[in-house]
């Protein structure tokens, strides 16, 4: 396991005096959600990653697998390589059941109470005390185990359709994932099987449609994102044909997942899933006050945003707020279906973010670089080992966390 430069960088007076020094500082681009191919993105590997950052000049970057940390180090490996700034994080799915109960969507717009967090600038190289491993690798099992009764209950409705069509978690995972198999990778799996037997357009769309069933059939089958995107909407998840309800030991309760965070050295963050295209908000984040207070219950002060899904006006008023209410903000692009699309974060309009969100941006990727920097010194960052913050001292942890970046990115 490498080590991580951050610990031989010199102390943070020095680094501070170096950074003010420098006349004209730039607003570097920043994409702090990003999904790897160790658990689904639309990129193949990593590199592939850091070659379109470079292309379209994004130079900090943080991964944000889900319940994983295997990518960091091919991660770190490249961001020292590119010089572009690695960020360390990590996705976990959690459950709030009451809300759950009552039918109370929380980030996610389809099923109640499922709950979306990241750990922000988690320790690098990667560590968790045997107990919370546990747990982590325990739910990494109780999800592959539901990801196979998926498999095995759409590879019986295909057979149905065609004999010769037969699903296999072994083929999925060898031919389309790493070690965690998503239903992304199932939907590209079927999407795969049945257009290496039917070959003409006619044919592909007439299965895709028996397939899904009811409904109008409106995808391009020569889109290759789309007709996956369409199996996973419509025949895997709930309403679809192959839909499998999934269990409660697949999920960990939200202070649970806040504790495996805070114990492999990061910052709990919220996933704001915000307005749909129909500019409707989930029960949790329809009011910004109410969504606030309900964060700070389980002592949440950090947020992030995918703006591809988003109204600017709607984003920039929900980023502003949370910001004047000292509030870690960030954004990102999880690149985590089959579209493609930049890496330079964008609105749902295609427009990239503006002059103040960008400047919130680099302040919320500033906070996680120096938390980051200090935790590989063996030093208290922004969030201590014991979950309490330093939100007193943001400003001097954005001022570092820029110091830091500079000299990641110059050196």
């Amino acid at each position: 396991m490498s080590k991580n430069i951050l610990k031989d960088y010199p102390d943070s007076s020095s680094l501070l005096f170096d950074y003010q020094s420098i006349k004209e500082k730039e607003v570097p681009q920043v994409n702090g959600h990003l999904h790897s191919p160790h658990s689904f993105s639309y990129f193949n590997s990593i590199p592939a990653i850091f070659e379109q950052a470079l292309a379209e000049d994004v130079r900090i970057l943080g991964i944000n697998d889900f319940f994983m940390a295997d990518g960091f180090r091919e991660f770190y490996e490249e961001g020292l390589k590119n010089k572009i700034f690695p960020m360390f994080n990590i996705e976990i799915v959690g459950l709030m059941a009451r809300e759950q109960y009552d039918r109370f969507r929380i980030n996610d717009p389809v099923n109640p109470g499922r709950t979306y967090l990241s750990g922000k600038g988690l320790d690098y190289p990667f560590h968790l005390d045997e107990e919370y491993d546990c747990k982590l690798k325990n739910l990494r099992n109780e999800i592959q185990l539901y990801t196979k009764e998926i498999i095995e209950k759409a590879s019986s409705i295909i057979q149905e359709l065609d004999q010769d069509l037969k699903l296999k978690y072994s083929e999925v995972k060898r031919i389309f994932a790493r070690d965690f198999v998503t239903e992304r990778h199932i939907s590209k799996a079927i999407r795969s099987l049945i257009y290496d037997k039917y070959q003409d357009p006619e044919s592909r769309k007439k299965i895709l449609m028996d397939l899904i069933g009811s409904g109008k059939f409106t995808v391009d089958v020569s889109d290759h994102a789309q007709v996956e995107n369409l199996i996973r909407a419509r025949f895997l998840k709930s309403g679809g044909k192959a839909f499998v309800a999934e269990e409660h030991s697949a999920f960990l309760p939200v202070s649970e997942a806040i504790q495996i965070i805070i114990n492999s050295g990061g910052i709990p963050c919220y996933s704001v899933l915000l307005d749909d295209e129909q500019g409707r908000c989930t029960e949790y984040e329809a009011n910004k006050q109410i969504l606030l207070n309900e964060l700070l219950v389980y002592n949440i002060h950090c947020i992030e945003f995918i703006p591809s899904r988003n109204n600017p006006e709607i984003l920039k008023d929900y980023a502003r707020y949370f910001t004047n209410n000292d509030f870690l903000v960030l954004f990102g692009t999880a690149h985590s279906t089959p579209d493609k699309k930049p890496l330079r974060v964008c609105t749902r309009d295609g427009a990239f973010l503006d002059e103040e969100l960008s400047a919130i941006s680099f302040d919320g990727a500033s906070v996680i670089a120096a938390h980051q920097y200090l935790r590989s010194r063996g030093e208290n960052g922004y969030v201590n080992p014991d979950g309490k913050y330093q939100r007193h001292r943001i400003d001097e942890f954005i001022a570092l966390g820029k110091a830091v970046i500079h000299r990641f990115l110059s050196s």
